[in-house]
């Protein structure tokens, strides 16, 4: 395939403009603030699914586990399927199109009467987001070369964080002033909000159906494919073991960014629960987030250029870990919004630059799905982990403030990791 196809590095960072619109609308900002208003409406934070009791916002964490927990087993088996059978796009967008379905049907979740509906749709559609990340990230190796990627990857998260913001500045006109658009309660604007959720999501991410190669590499095989996806599974583990620094790499990754997923999806919670603060307060602090990271995408980008992808990791480990100190003393409105401005700076920026960090550290092979099944596992484990801890322990203590010196100690341990290959300099070639 020809790397660098100008049109085809424009498709595939438009997923980023398509898909981000969920995580920010869905897990960020609208969803969780809708769930905690609706979960409670009858004064108390408890709330019956599926004939168990639970904290409502421990709820909100366990059904992310769940969701991420499956992709993390169902991605090695069909990034196999799709190394070996050169379909990548083919699952990209079957779980693309699962989690536009089911983010719309978000809107059929109006009170607690409908709330194990509500659960299975944010369930199905995580699922859906998450699956399709598996197979967009591992078109980056066969479409950009390496002295490209770091800069293809931020132009991706960028797109996303401007796409995204674009929709929620509407979407929030509609909650806050539902009169102006003919709605009757901000309750029905959240509904349609998630509507139109779904809607961008499946319309924009045609655009990148529209030019992304169909077929990638292939292998001719005469095995069946379940079991060709798990001998690819088992292939890479051993190739691991000979690949040190890649190894140690995905250990780091799987801890600090344990830290970084979990935090994305509890910061509306933590402000809602423990600092009680306005619903216009919360919006203003993802927008500042959404807005700052863009720039944040890019200044890590340019760091990495120039005192390379580790040291530019290490500084982004180092900060999270102050944020998240200093979250647990938070008590006011202000605090908060300096701590998301912190936030936004550093959050595009670790995420970019660890997903072109590990591309450039891939080996030469045609395998790219199965490799990246590996980094994708390692994320989403290490988000279930994250959540579950968080929701646990503030089932435990009855504080969210305890958990988030829990995700701390996540931040320390992939800090020790990355120092043990800071001496490494990833070329780009």
């Amino acid at each position: 395939m020809k790397k660098n196809d100008p049109k085809v590095l424009r498709a595939w960072t438009f997923y980023d403009w398509a898909n981000s619109v969920y995580s920010l609308s869905i897990t960020t900002a609208i969803f969780p603030i809708y769930y905690n208003s609706i979960t409670s409406a009858n004064g108390s934070d408890e709330v019956t699914f599926l004939g168990r009791t639970f904290t409502n916002t421990a709820l909100y964490s366990y059904a992310l586990s769940f969701s991420f927990l499956v992709i993390a087993f169902l991605s090695p088996l069909l990034s196999g399927i799709a190394d070996y059978k050169g379909n990548k796009k083919f699952f990209m967008r079957l779980f693309c199109f699962l989690g536009s379905a089911s983010c719309a049907s978000l809107y059929f979740f109006k009170d607690l009467s409908s709330l194990d509906m509500g659960i299975i749709s944010f369930i199905l559609a995580s699922i859906g987001w998450a699956g399709s990340i598996v197979f967009y990230n591992a078109f980056l190796p066969e479409i950009a070369t390496a002295d490209m990627q770091d800069k293809v990857s931020a132009r991706g998260f960028a797109l996303g964080y401007i796409g995204s913001s674009l929709l929620l500045i509407f979407n929030l006109a509609m909650i806050l002033n539902p009169s102006w658009f003919g709605i009757t309660n901000s309750g029905m604007a959240s509904r349609i909000s998630f509507l139109m959720t779904g809607a961008w999501w499946f319309g924009f991410a045609l655009f990148t159906f529209k030019y992304l190669p169909e077929k990638t590499s292939t292998h001719n095989t005469s095995q069946q494919l379940l079991t060709k996806g798990f001998n690819e599974l088992l292939k890479v583990l051993k190739q691991l073991q000979s690949l040190p620094m890649l190894k140690r790499f995905l250990i780091s990754f799987f801890f600090y960014n344990m830290g970084v997923q979990t935090v994305m999806y509890v910061a509306s919670l933590f402000g809602t629960k423990e600092l009680h603060m306005r619903d216009d307060e919360l919006i203003i602090t993802v927008l500042i987030i959404q807005f700052v990271a863009i720039a944040g995408a890019y200044l890590f980008a340019s760091l990495s250029s120039k005192a390379g992808n580790i040291k530019a990791l290490l500084i982004g480990v180092t900060i999270w870990i102050g944020i998240c100190w200093a979250a647990y003393f938070v008590t006011t409105s202000v605090q908060f919004f300096v701590l998301a401005f912190a936030v936004g700076m550093i959050m595009g920026g670790i995420q970019s630059l660890s997903r072109s960090t590990y591309s450039k550290m891939l080996p030469k092979t045609q395998d790219n799905a199965s490799y990246f099944s590996f980094y994708d596992v390692c994320d989403k484990i290490g988000l279930v982990l994250g959540t579950v801890a968080y929701g646990y322990i503030e089932e435990l203590t009855g504080s969210m403030r305890n958990s988030i010196l829990v995700l701390m100690t996540f931040f320390v341990v992939g800090l020790f990791s990355l120092l043990s290959i800071r001496n490494l300099k990833l070329q780009s070639t």
